[in-house]
């Protein structure tokens, strides 16, 4: 495990009167256990493929089949037991486990690993209805029963000791059963709902008060002296709305309060599993990019992760790699799939092969374990057109056969180097904080101002790193060890003081940061800076930025002897103190400089006037690699990804075109069995392991 960190926490506590509040603490030494301490934990040599499963809605003579047909596909893990906390618990306080132990025997015999969710969301009807305190209250004050899942209040504190009773039980039970390999946490915990009771009202005030302390401090944080809002005591303190209109500096508070709600329901949970199963891993399927909510993951995930872990549901390979990246953090530990993409919504899969070649894809992004979700296509519900390995007769179909094979040649591998691990040499910067900032809801200058969302920008820092086979990791710098050749900081709107000390710190002492428009702007209240820009990093980059431009044309910049045409168009204008001009635009109106490097310390500042875009990002940062010490991955073909691994090469083929790899002598396919001279050619959606 990594240094631990200390976080604030949130913690509920239960009063007799009207008022129930939070209060935040400082909480020393809280951390989800490490696969370093327990050498017995899946790591190198283990590969699993399986399935997500739904018991609940299969009968005794189904179930028998289901599992026979997992077993003859070759499948070693399952996960199960999400969204299904009333069939553990039908009432208050009964628990009925014995329905859920047959199949669990079942799974043991047929040597099938169980990786057990605690249900806790969402929560059961009779939960509802005898503490309507857990129901969603709108916005606009109206009452919303749980029509769909994820309505639930977690701030409310009969649900939180609810939750808690419930996952005492089920924990307690299940500790020791052979088939257990990992527990899971409340299903997608991210993509709840905001509740706007009176009580969460006095809840967010009470989290408020330890943040702030006094109404002063609340005023200056949330600029009330603007419009006329002012705070004359925390009583007068309202939810802000979260679909506006609300205040930049409001809103970010509000979104930072649900993040500590969530965080602090993990943590919960995390004890409990730390009290009743210490041996026993946690592998979440969270959801911490959820637009509905979400949660400041990066900054707390080390306090309930063993292994990272996520719905893996495909878009571009670059934007899903930075998903899966977002997720492992600095982990040393590889990546779990706990859902896997078996068709969209609507959408019955294919073209055939396409599922095969995601899994390789996710190979090469550490990945360890691949549940298909899910085996069974559901009858009912909100997702009975999201299609499964079984059709809806129960016969299997070509995505079964597809994981089939997966799971044979994954077999094979895991004694090849898979998971595969290699510490990255390059970062990329991500806050939730800028995240949430950058786009506030309704009117708000600052959504004309950051039109690039902020997601597409971190998107654009990793694709020149990603195309180039090179791995890299997505952190948060006020929250991680900077031990990286190069960190990429793109668009990082709100720049706090933890992260402007780290990348001080990082450069102080050797470290190379490039920075890209639109970074260091407001503050931790999402204020802007009355300093010099970029806020309180102006001296480590040498530069001074105000001005800015949005031009008719496509910005161009001379980037070693050869043009660079923007995507974007936006630049700042920079005014030098200290920092040396790397290079200038060439085609808008007094050719200012486009990128700046300035010696700070021991290490080099270096900021880009222009938005995170590939098409300058990449010229940039290829002249880095050799004075960096960065090694490039193996030369491919655009849409081809290939790492090496213990001397082999993994070649990914992620586009619908046969592909041409050209390769030095000889080389054999350990996928394929053929032999290979001179080239590689991929048929669409292919993949081989060269020797």
């Amino acid at each position: 495990m990594k240094k631990q960190r200390r976080s604030r926490v949130v913690r509920l506590i239960s009063a007799t009167s009207v008022m129930l509040s939070f209060i935040v603490i400082a909480c020393a030494g809280l951390a989800a256990q490490s696969a370093t301490g327990h050498p017995d934990w899946p790591g190198k040599g283990v590969l699993f493929v399986g399935t997500c499963y739904q018991p609940v809605d299969r009968s005794p003579e189904q179930i028998k089949r289901d599992i026979s047909l997992m077993k003859a596909a070759g499948f070693t893990i399952v996960r199960m037991g999400d969204l299904s906390w009333d069939s553990f618990e039908p009432a208050e306080g009964v628990f009925e486990f014995a329905w859920f132990d047959n199949i669990m025997d079942q799974m043991n015999q047929a040597g099938i690993h169980v990786l057990l969710d605690i249900s806790g969301l969402p929560a059961p009807t009779w939960l509802h209805h005898k503490y309507p305190s857990i129901d969603i209250v709108d916005q606009f004050g109206s009452r919303r029963h749980a029509a769909m899942r994820y309505m639930d209040d977690i701030s409310d504190p009969e649900y939180r000791k609810h939750v808690l009773q419930f996952a005492d039980a089920l924990t307690k039970h299940y500790a020791r059963h052979p088939a257990l390999i990992a527990f899971g946490y409340d299903n997608e915990i991210g993509d709840g709902y905001m509740s706007y009771s009176e009580a969460d009202r006095q809840r967010f005030v009470e989290w408020l008060k330890v943040r702030y302390r006094t109404i002063e401090n609340l005023n200056r944080a949330w600029a009330t002296q603007r419009w006329s809002r002012r705070l004359g005591s925390f009583d007068e303190v309202e939810l802000p709305y979260a679909d506006g209109p609300s205040p930049p500096e409001r809103y970010l508070d509000l979104r930072r309060y649900w993040s500590d709600v969530e965080i602090h329901a993990l943590e919960d949970l995390e004890r409990i599993r730390e009290k009743n199963a210490p041996d026993i891993p946690a592998v979440s399927n969270l959801y911490d990019y959820s637009p509905r909510k979400g949660f400041d993951y990066l900054s707390s995930y080390k306090n309930y992760v063993s292994y990272g872990a996520e719905g893996f549901y495909p878009s571009t390979p670059v934007d899903t790699t930075l998903g899966v990246l977002q997720t492992k953090g600095d982990l040393d530990t590889p990546m779990w799939f706990n859902e896997f993409v078996t068709g969209g919504s609507g959408s019955y899969g294919g073209p055939r092969g396409i599922d095969r070649m995601w899994a390789y894809l996710a190979l090469i992004d550490y990945g360890q374990s691949f549940l298909a979700w899910t085996f069974n296509t559901h009858l009912g519900g909100e997702e009975q057109a999201l299609f499964g390995l079984l059709d809806h007769d129960g016969t299997p179909s070509y995505k079964y056969d597809e994981f089939r094979q997966v799971a044979a040649e994954f077999s094979q591998l895991q004694h090849l180097g898979f998971p595969r691990y290699r510490k990255p040499d390059v970062a990329i910067a991500y806050s939730f904080d800028s995240f949430i900032a950058s786009r506030p809801p309704l009117f708000n200058s600052s959504r004309s101002y950051f039109t690039v969302p902020y997601r597409e920008q971190v998107d654009n820092a990793l694709e020149p790193f990603f195309d180039d086979n090179i791995d890299a990791a997505v952190i948060n710098v006020g929250h991680a060890k900077l031990d990286y050749k190069l960190v990429v900081v793109p668009a990082d709107y709100v720049m706090d003081q933890a992260s402007a000390d780290a990348i001080r710190h990082y450069v102080e002492q050797g470290g190379t940061v490039v920075m890209t428009a639109f970074s260091a702007k407001v503050d931790e209240h999402s204020q802007w800076f009355d300093t010099p820009l970029p806020g309180r990093l102006s001296d480590v980059f040498g530069i001074r930025t105000s001005q800015f431009y949005r031009p008719d044309t496509l910005p161009e910049v001379e980037l070693g002897g050869k043009i660079a045409k923007a995507t974007i168009p936006f630049y700042e204008v920079l005014e030098p103190h200290t920092a040396q001009t790397l290079a200038s635009f060439t085609n808008v109106p007094g050719h200012p400089p486009a990128v700046t490097i300035n010696s700070y310390g021991r290490g080099k500042a270096i900021y880009l006037a222009a938005p995170s875009q590939p098409s300058l990002l990449g010229p940039l940062v290829r002249r880095l690699y050799e004075r960096l010490g960065i090694e490039t991955g193996p030369k491919t073909p655009e849409g081809v990804y290939a790492r090496v691994v213990e001397g082999r090469t993994l070649y990914v083929n992620s586009t619908a075109e046969e592909k041409a790899i050209e390769i030095t002598g000889r080389g054999h396919g350990v996928l394929t069995h053929q032999t290979y001279e001179g080239v590689i050619k991929l048929a669409p959606y292919q993949v081989d392991l060269v020797e």
